[in-house]
C-alpha cells in the first residue's frame, strides 16, 4: 500500500471515533509562476471546531488556470473527509486540498481524543550531530547548515534545485538520493510526502538511520510515517485559526498562533491501539 492510501485510512478510522466539524474556511494566496514566495508558499483549511490544516503549494505553472478556478466559498460546508480521499490520486491541486484537510482532521482528533501533544522538545535538536556524524538533509534547511558544521558533523544535501546543486558550499548538494547511504542521520522536509519521494529517500538509507521529518505540513498523526521507519515526526498544529489566517493572508510571521508538535517513535502510543 502506498504511503499516501496508508493516511487515508488513518483519516477513515478517525472519521469513525470523532464527530469531524465542516469547513468554515479555507484560504489560498495568489499563485505566482515560477514558484511561490516565501510568505506566500502555504495554503489552509479551517473547519468549524477552529481546527486548521496547512499544505505547501506544491504546483506546477501548468495547474495555474485550475488553481485561479478555486473559490474558497465553494468549500464552505461540506466536509474534509469528502476531499481527503483525493491524497494520492496524482492530481496536484486535489492532493493539496487533501493535505490540509488531513491535517485538519487529525488536528481536530487531537483535540477531541485529549491527545497528549509535545510542545516542548525540538524536532531538529534531536538530531544531536556532532563529530564522527554524517547529516543528511533532504531540502536545504538553511538555518541549520551552520550548526551542523559547527558541531563537527558531514553534511550531505538532497536537492533537486539546480541551482542550488551548481553553487559552491562547505558541504555536498546532490541531486542523488543514493548519496544519504552514506549517512546516519537524516532530515527530511514534510514536503517528501507530498511529492512521493519519501519512500525512495528512505529506501536509499543505511539499516539503523535516524530519521526525522520535519515542517509546517506535518500537522497530522505519524502512524503512516513510524510504520516506514522514520524516529522522529515534527510540525505544526494551529492553537488559534482565526489569528493564523489573518497572519497568513497579511504575509506575517505565525507567532503563537501556532505550536510546534514532536512526536517520538520510541515514546509514541499509536492511535489505531486506543
Amino acid at each position: 500500500m502506498s504511503l499516501k492510501n496508508e493516511f487515508v485510512q488513518m483519516v477513515e478510522r478517525l472519521n469513525k471515533i470523532c464527530n469531524i466539524a465542516p469547513i468554515e474556511n479555507v484560504y489560498l494566496p495568489p499563485f505566482y509562476k515560477g514558484g511561490q514566495p516565501k510568505d506566500e508558499q502555504f495554503m489552509a483549511v479551517s473547519l468549524a471546531s477552529g481546527a486548521t490544516g496547512i499544505c505547501y503549494l506544491l504546483l506546477p505553472d501548468a495547474a495555474r488556470p485550475d488553481y485561479q478556478a478555486l473559490a474558497p466559498g465553494d468549500f464552505a460546508g461540506k466536509y474534509p473527509q469528502e476531499f481527503a480521499p483525493a491524497f494520492g490520486g496524482g492530481k496536484p491541486i486535489e492532493e493539496m486540498i487533501a493535505m490540509a484537510c488531513i491535517n485538519a482532521i487529525c488536528q481536530q482528533a487531537m483535540t477531541e481524543l485529549s491527545i497528549p501533544l509535545d510542545h516542548v522538545t525540538d524536532p531538529l535538536g534531536l538530531l544531536a550531530p556532532g563529530p564522527g556524524d554524517t547529516i543528511g538533509m533532504v531540502g536545504l534547511f538553511g538555518g541549520l547548515t551552520a550548526r551542523i558544521k559547527k558541531a563537527g558533523a558531514q553534511l550531505i544535501v538532497i536537492e533537486k534545485d539546480d541551482a542550488l546543486i551548481g553553487q559552491r558550499r562547505s558541504f555536498q548538494v546532490s541531486a542523488d538520493a543514493a548519496e544519504l547511504a552514506k549517512c546516519n542521520k537524516v532530515l527530511c522536509t514534510g514536503t517528501t510526502v507530498l511529492n512521493n519521494s519519501l519512500d525512495n529517500i528512505l529506501a536509499n538509507l543505511s539499516p539503523g538511520t535516524f530519521v526525522s521529518v520535519v515542517g509546517p505540513t506535518v500537522g497530522y498523526f505519524p502512524d503512516p510515517l513510524f510504520a516506514r521507519g522514520v524516529d522522529v515526526a515534527g510540525g505544526r498544529v494551529v492553537a488559534d485559526s482565526r489569528e493564523f489566517l489573518l497572519r497568513l493572508a497579511g504575509k506575517k510571521r505565525w507567532t503563537d498562533s501556532t505550536q510546534k508538535i514532536c512526536f517520538q517513535k520510541k515514546t509514541y502510543q499509536s492511535l489505531l491501539d486506543r
